[in-house]
């Protein structure tokens, strides 16, 4: 430090002598906010003013015209964007419930002592740590109804010939196989936030219901899902801004297909994007789907705000 000081020259170091504390915070903070503003908040301006416009990234020299909001309107008033509006509102809400009522599940039962705890948590917190891209391809396998083992269990379950049905060719069942997908490799994590949840709440709170004769059921009902509601709705929070933007996973499982049966809108923005090179009309529709999330985890964050005062 000595010696940094000294190679200092003496004019430079009369004035960083001189700077306040708040000002040598910002010279800190100052390059964060640059970055930020150059990967984040740019590029969603950007993206607001094509959204107004035909432009089009593979012909750059063609020249744009500024249309207002006629891309917006065309999405609108689109019937297949609405029906990929209704294959990613399925896919949404069936993996939350699923999750939610698995991963509490779980989270309950681990929350009791019991030998081999941490060996069964282990277990199953493993498919989380999977890349999407592994998993996808691994059930990709296991679906196939010639060779595939989930064919042949759900044969010896029902009875049903394992071949004679297949979960990501059929249009009635490709929905459901990514669901399956989705709440395999995700109930861990909100098993974890509501374990969490159910180590934080005091011994001493169930010891006093106890005393005043309360049934399990009872300080199941008044007591444990009360004070782990808002870990609930936190992790249903985090899934749901997640699987709104699903892609990876359901394009190794089925590509949107069969069909766009599983066509859900980050699938459907890619294609008008970087396959049909509509980059204006791609981003009126990047800008609706921000909105939408935008405006639906406000109005909940509010919400679980308003639970937690409680």
């Amino acid at each position: 430090m000595e010696r940094a000081a000294r190679s200092t020259p003496p004019d430079v170091a009369h004035k960083i002598k001189g700077l306040s504390d708040r000002a040598i915070a910002w010279i800190f903070v100052a390059p964060t906010i640059v970055l930020l503003l150059a990967i984040n908040i740019f590029p969603l301006i950007w993206t607001i003013y094509l959204s107004f416009t035909d432009y089009r990234v593979n012909r750059p020299n063609r020249e744009v015209d500024f249309i207002g909001l006629r891309n917006y309107e065309r999405i609108l008033t689109d019937s297949d964007i609405w029906l990929t509006m209704q294959a990613t509102a399925h896919f949404l809400f069936w993996t939350i419930v699923l999750q939610v009522l698995l991963g509490f599940s779980l989270a309950y039962l681990i929350n009791k002592k019991f030998k081999g705890n941490d060996l069964w948590t282990t277990i199953i917190v493993l498919p989380m740590m999977l890349s999407p891209a592994v998993v996808g391809n691994f059930w990709t396998f296991l679906y196939q109804p010639q060779i595939g083992l989930f064919n042949y269990i759900v044969g010896f379950l029902t009875g049903a010939d394992p071949s004679s049905f297949t979960m990501i060719g059929d249009v009635n069942l490709a929905p459901w196989a990514i669901v399956i997908v989705d709440t395999w490799m995700w109930t861990p994590f909100v098993m974890l936030i509501c374990l969490a949840g159910l180590r934080s709440i005091p011994d001493s709170i169930y010891e006093a219901a106890e005393c005043d004769r309360a049934s399990k059921w009872r300080q199941f009902w008044t007591i444990t899902i009360p004070m782990v509601l808002p870990f609930l709705m936190l992790a249903v929070l985090f899934r749901g801004i997640e699987n709104f933007k699903m892609f990876d996973l359901v394009v190794q499982l089925t590509g949107g297909g069969p069909g766009s049966t599983t066509e859900l809108t980050s699938i459907n923005l890619k294609r008008e994007a970087f396959e049909k090179w509509r980059t204006g009309y791609a981003s009126a529709y990047a800008v609706i789907l921000f909105v939408t999330v935008f405006g639906l985890a406000s109005i909940y964050v509010k919400a679980l705000n308003k639970v937690k005062e409680r």
